[in-house]
């Protein structure tokens, strides 16, 4: 058994992570239990009831979230013409078609999102093997590949998450800053669950969210009863 230290031995003190909580709880727990000397993320794992290994029942997708991540995020934008002129006007660090290609083949990746419109998708294909698995390939399921570069950056930019169901049926995501307070998280995550549950996929069957856990970066993971959920997404819980 993996061995804490003393604050994270601390912030469990009188809690029972096996007991599952209200969403709101779960959200008041974590953030009450966080330590770290810098502002920790709030983050939620969502195990759903789905089988990623068939792509009739991948759930993937992009939010923009009401309070944002509390972070700043450079956008690439990969485009022509007088796309590079709209993207820029809406806050676009970087622009560009092949020059920027040339400059991450040369190791450029000073940028934390990409949004490509679609004439120029061949060109991003050849650096697919490097954006892949920084996720930060674009994909038209998040919105990322779209002719409408001026809307993309600035959601992106005003606090957006992207998710993806991993192979075990889990999805990860941040919902900001503990300096944000329970409030503003919880606006986060009802709309992250709504986007999410509007993605169910027919092919699923049974429960769909089938278990939740909110932690902070470094702190203990807090587990909700699945049977609020729906409550709270739809707001009477």
């Amino acid at each position: 058994m993996a061995k804490h230290g003393k604050k994270f031995r601390k912030a469990l003190d009188g809690k029972d992570l096996q007991h599952k909580l209200s969403i709101e709880e779960a959200v008041a727990e974590s953030i009450s239990a966080a330590f770290a000397k810098f502002d920790e993320s709030v983050d939620v794992a969502l195990g759903l009831g789905v089988e990623p290994k068939y792509s009739d029942q991948m759930v993937r997708g992009a939010c923009p979230l009401p309070h944002g991540l509390g972070k700043t995020v450079r956008v690439a934008v990969f485009c022509k013409g007088e796309k590079e002129a709209e993207a820029k006007a809406a806050g676009a660090d970087i622009t560009g078609a092949e020059e920027l290609v040339a400059r991450i083949k040369e190791g450029f990746l000073e940028f934390d999102a990409a949004i490509a419109t679609p004439d120029v998708m061949a060109l991003v294909g050849q650096v697919g093997r490097v954006l892949g698995p920084r996720g930060l390939m674009p994909n038209a399921k998040t919105g990322t590949v779209t002719f409408d570069v001026a809307s993309a950056v600035r959601e992106i930019k005003a606090g957006r998450v992207e998710f993806k169901v991993d192979k075990a049926g889990v999805l990860h995501a941040p919902l900001g800053k503990v300096s944000f307070g329970p409030e503003k998280i919880l606006d986060n995550l009802r709309a992250l669950l709504a986007e999410v549950n509007r993605l169910k996929p027919s092919a699923a069957k049974g429960a769909y969210m089938k278990s939740m856990a909110v932690s902070t970066t470094m702190g203990p993971g807090f587990k909700v009863d699945p049977s609020t959920i729906r409550r709270f997404i739809e707001g009477t819980a």
